[in-house]
């Protein structure tokens, strides 16, 4: 292994805020199976096991900090909540924000094709890390990763319950169809300073597209955009 590709895995070992006795399990997890079958010879190890693994983990850590939420969610609720949370949609965005795209192992063939951007290989090597770290130390440990690096996806969701990313499809849809984001004005505020209401306009292409209204701005906005997003999806039809 390259003296330079150890110096970066440990760049990323402070972005998980955990550090490898087992350096190799590491390696494994970030190596897709591409890499692994350009050199059959090598037996290479990839990482569809530790991201079998790891996904089991995650599981278990997200259905426990639903259970134990504050909120007391029905079991209807968390089902839903867990299936958002463990989505590929979440897990690549979390991969994007500590840009492990940038040391995964690819074949060359995935490397032209964008494979350190698609979704599915991002969320696959996410769930390969979470399975490594349980392997190198134990679940509490894995737990505290994974928890730390979803805070505040499990927190807004579990406030919300809303299981579907409206602003982020919302963003994305309008990008493709206009070019340009969606803007969020707050056209009202209403009641106590302890029980406020909240009113949002969306306006893409300086035409409102959606209102929401929230006990949060945050809450209006995604109403607000579940809004929009009907109304573009006819557009598109």
């Amino acid at each position: 292994m390259p003296a330079s590709y150890l110096k970066d895995l440990k760049k990323l070992e402070k972005k998980l805020d955990y550090n490898f006795k087992d350096i190799e399990l590491l390696l494994e997890a970030l190596t897709h199976t591409s890499y692994s079958n350009e050199a059959p010879r090598e037996r290479i190890p990839h990482n569809e096991r530790l991201e079998f693994l790891g996904d089991a983990v995650l599981g278990l850590v997200v259905v426990e900090e639903l259970f134990m939420a504050k909120e007391h969610l029905k079991e209807s609720e968390m089902a839903k909540l867990k299936a958002f949370l463990v989505s590929k949609s979440v897990l690549a965005k979390l991969a994007r924000n500590i840009k492990l795209g940038s040391y995964l192992r690819l074949g060359k063939g995935e490397e032209t094709s964008g494979g350190r951007e698609k979704e599915n290989i991002l969320a696959d090597a996410m769930e390969a890390v979470f399975g490594a770290i349980f392997l190198d130390s134990d679940y509490t440990e894995a737990k505290r990763v994974i928890t730390k690096l979803m805070r505040k996806r499990l927190d807004s969701t579990i406030k919300t319950k809303h299981s579907h990313d409206y602003k982020t499809e919302l963003q994305e849809l309008s990008q493709h169809i206009f070019g340009m984001l969606p803007e969020y004005r707050t056209v009202k505020e209403e009641g106590q300073e302890h029980s406020k209401e909240f009113t949002v306009d969306v306006f893409i292409n300086g035409k409102k597209m959606g209102r929401g209204k929230g006990k949060s701005k945050k809450e209006a906005q995604i109403k607000a955009a579940r809004g929009a997003l009907k109304k573009l999806k006819t557009l598109e039809k």
